[in-house]
């Protein structure tokens, strides 16, 4: 198996990078969260934070059902146009966390390790 350098990680997945003959790839990364894996740029990931943010709008009318967290008909759309997912709105949060999260630990580690070392 290929080693991974992990970047963020939570209760519903986990985001990584592949690591290929002892260097790491970070021109895409690997997310994968309910038995699917998405190999996403870091502007297809931007694009998903996007779609998850379209999904919490276009499903504001069930703010008042009290089955809201548990129902599997929210739709989320992904960079994939042939690709759209049912997910809870527990999940939709989780999936959120995972994106905003590893998009905030790339763009930290950018700057950490570039434009703030000089």
């Amino acid at each position: 198996m290929q080693e991974i350098k992990q970047i963020y990680h939570n209760h519903l997945g986990t985001a990584f990078y592949w690591r290929k003959d002892n260097s790491v790839v970070l021109d895409k990364v690997q997310l994968v969260f309910r038995e699917m894996g998405f190999y996403f740029t870091q502007q297809e990931l931007q694009l998903f934070k996007r779609c998850i943010e379209d999904s919490y709008i276009q499903n504001k009318c069930c703010d008042d059902c009290e089955l809201k967290n548990k129902c599997h008909k929210f739709l989320l759309k992904t960079p994939c146009s042939q690709i759209d997912l049912a997910v809870s709105m527990e999940e939709l949060d989780a999936v959120k966390d995972l994106v905003e999260g590893t998009l905030f630990k790339i763009t930290l580690d950018d700057y950490l390790y570039g434009e703030g070392m000089n």
